[in-house]
């Protein structure tokens, strides 16, 4: 009963979608703003996962039926678990185990691995094209993601447990662990599919790519996958790069994110390739060379 409670309410999925439901909301507040506009209510957010649950499902006829419905689940099921296992590691550090780094990891890849699934079964040409581009996108960028990890790795003396990298002090400190959080968030930007990097989605080119046929409590599952993301991934690299997490960490990563997005164009898809292969990975092997070398 415990572990349901702590999976479920807190720190799990309905503490974590709040939060996430705040941090959107303060996304699209600052968007507006930037852009002249006032922007949505406070509770927006809830409106429209309220909205789309009270919509009809519609299944593509020639959609494969059990991926095009199991995609939404798996990635919101995913996201709340990892969000749990970050959760635990800061208000119940007791609770946390070895390789929960690892666990989360593994588990944050699982949603966009969902989002290429459910595009490929829409059975829509748009769609396909997106999942194509999603599974691009995933082989770039988890590249620098995981180079970055093991820089932290290196620097904390080999832990790959959360409350342990948290109780180590800030990696970012260090010439290696500045120039692996530099990396990481640039390749957090991709991981929510926030622009520069939102070439999947394209909504003015593809028109949402892998979404594009969905509709009612399965986009409703997609989105708020996305709130729990919004939230957990800014929060493992606090925790992992600056020492532990804190509203103020977060809110600091949140404020880069948005204004990331609000003032760069879309890149093309050979281009984030190109980014990420063959500049940010060559970085990131210094990054891991200096890190050995104790800088």
């Amino acid at each position: 009963m415990t572990t349901l409670f702590y999976y479920l309410i807190f720190p799990g999925l309905l503490f974590v979608l709040l939060v996430g439901m705040l941090a959107s909301w303060i996304e699209r507040k600052v968007t507006a703003r930037v852009q002249w506009r006032v922007g949505p209510p406070l509770l927006q957010p809830l409106y429209d996962i309220m909205k789309l649950f009270t919509k009809e499902n519609v299944v593509p006829q020639h959609a494969h039926l059990l991926a095009f419905t199991a995609a939404p689940l798996i990635a919101f099921v995913s996201a709340g678990l990892a969000a749990t296992i970050v959760g635990m590691s800061i208000f119940f550090p007791e609770a946390s185990f070895q390789g929960d780094l690892i666990v989360v990891a593994y588990l944050l890849v699982i949603p966009p691995l969902a989002l290429i699934l459910g595009g490929a079964a829409s059975a829509n040409p748009l769609a396909s094209l997106g999942a194509s581009r999603e599974m691009k996108m995933v082989l770039s960028y988890e590249l620098i993601f995981w180079t970055a990890i093991l820089v932290a790795w290196i620097k904390t003396g080999g832990t790959v447990n959360l409350t342990a990298m948290a109780g180590k002090g800030a990696v970012a400190g260090s010439v290696s662990g500045a120039i692996a959080f530099i990396l990481m968030l640039i390749t957090i930007q991709a991981k929510l599919g926030r622009v520069p990097f939102d070439v999947a989605e394209a909504e003015t080119e593809i028109s949402g790519g892998p979404y594009i046929e969905y509709s009612g409590p399965l986009l409703g599952f997609f989105r708020m996958s996305q709130y729990i993301l919004l939230v957990t991934v800014p929060v493992l690299v606090s925790i992992v790069f600056l020492g532990g997490a804190g509203i103020g960490r977060y809110v600091i990563l949140l404020v880069i994110i948005i204004l990331a997005e609000n003032t760069n164009p879309r890149l093309k898809i050979t281009q984030c390739l190109r980014l990420f292969w063959f500049i940010l990975f060559p970085v990131g092997l210094i990054a891991i060379i200096l890190a050995i070398l104790g800088y």
